[in-house]
């Protein structure tokens, strides 16, 4: 089993002073370990393959994760964040699964 250390991120819509609602990003260190690693391409309409990893990412939760793991949307892992899926909860961990590559416009 691969060890993990890397940024989760997390976004929530908040209420700001203004009566305006806007995305905040927090971005948290976690440890864990990397449960499984799996990678597959798509063919699409493009010239090249979708890259999809099936991964799951096993991390050691603190309160504000457990609290919030709701929010999580990415993770960077090996150099590249990593659109999250799903989280399962099984505290004091969040086992979180990976799919594509993340490009920020998903929220």
């Amino acid at each position: 089993m691969a060890r993990f250390s890397g940024d989760v991120g997390f976004i929530e819509n908040v209420e700001t002073d203004t009566s305006k609602w806007v995305n905040q990003e927090t971005v948290r260190h976690y440890y864990g370990d990397v449960q499984r690693m799996v990678k597959r391409t798509e063919d699409g309409a493009g010239v090249n393959s979708t890259i999809n990893i099936n991964n799951e990412i096993s991390i050691v939760a603190d309160p504000f994760a457990r609290d919030h793991f709701f929010a999580i949307q990415w993770v960077q892992w090996q150099g590249v964040k990593w659109k999250v899926t799903g989280v399962e909860v099984l505290y004091p961990r969040l086992v979180l699964s990976l799919g594509g590559i993340w490009h920020g416009d998903e929220t």
